[in-house]
């Protein structure tokens, strides 16, 4: 939506998505093209990459890579195959973090909606929560999951990935959904207060339809933070068949087969494109409530 309430034109849409495509594809060929081989240095600190075709290939030499088998042994199935298929196995993983992250980040904005003190107690804790780096978690939820023991549970090592990107995906939810709660206006609150209307259906028939122009974008941010936690957790942990383990193995790659490690990238972005536009689906079932959709 615009600021004067109207939509922006299809071919405008499209238009600025190809140019969003097209734009860094024309950036890196020129600077490959101008820059020198060396790259750009400031004393012992370099700024630019060097342009030579095995630290900087063409996008061209990218995208044939893809079409090639994975590696010279007969049968091997393409490039494009395993980094689609090593994209699934981590989009299934990131799913499951970010409904969790959603249900965790839900619930504590309810509890600190509904609790001043609640409030003022855990949002500090939430906010600190982003601050601890991945790489120093990973590990650890990996060694306390492989602790529990119930019955015959068996904690399994994408188990912990999956928690990991929930770690990402509740902090968006729960900063979003707060702010929605807290968006009605006062005239409607005091409206279902002259009806002795409980706080409950107040939430249920005010304060969460009132809270989707905020929780929507808050609900694409999750998807995008857990498919980054899942990726630098499967790096972190070593989980197998995920796209992060992909890019590892694939990076060793790099001084013989310059296009080969490009190709997990790519699929780590179209990954999170997908995350990103699978929520956006539930946009078009709320469509009445999205008048006024705020930033995240």
């Amino acid at each position: 939506m615009t600021r004067a309430g109207t939509r922006t034109p299809p071919a405008a849409r499209i238009g600025w998505a190809a140019a969003g495509v097209l734009v860094p594809v024309l950036l890196w060929e020129a600077y490959k093209f101008a820059g020198p081989d060396d790259g750009v240095s400031v004393g012992s600190m370099p700024l630019l990459p060097r342009t030579t075709d095995l630290a900087m290939p063409h996008v061209w030499t990218m995208l044939a890579r893809l079409a090639e088998p994975v590696t010279s042994a007969a049968g091997a199935q393409p490039l494009w195959l395993a980094v689609l298929a090593a994209a699934a196995f981590t989009l299934g993983i990131a799913a499951v973090g970010w409904f969790i992250g959603v249900l965790v980040g839900l619930g504590l904005a309810m509890v600190m909606q509904r609790f001043r003190a609640a409030g003022s107690a855990l949002l500090p804790w939430i906010i600190l929560s982003q601050t601890v780096p991945l790489i120093a978690i990973a590990p650890l939820v990996r060694r306390w999951g492989s602790q529990l023991e119930i019955g015959s549970f068996s904690w399994e090592n994408w188990m912990s990935v999956a928690v990991i990107a929930s770690y990402l995906a509740f902090f968006p939810v729960a900063i979003g959904a707060l702010r929605g709660f807290a968006s009605p206006q006062v005239s409607h609150l005091d409206l279902m207060h002259s009806y002795s209307v409980g706080w409950w259906r107040s939430f249920l028939f005010l304060r969460l339809p009132a809270s989707i122009p905020y929780l929507l974008p808050a609900l694409r941010l999750a998807a995008a933070n857990a498919v980054i936690g899942a990726v630098v957790a499967e790096v972190s942990i070593g989980l197998k068949g995920g796209i992060g383990r992909m890019i590892v193995e694939y990076a060793a790659a790099a001084g013989g087969d310059p296009g080969k490690p490009w190709a997990p990238i790519f699929g780590a972005v179209l990954l999170g494109l997908a995350a990103v536009s699978a929520t956006t689906v539930l946009g078009l079932f709320l469509h009445r409530y999205r008048r006024g959709e705020q930033a995240a």
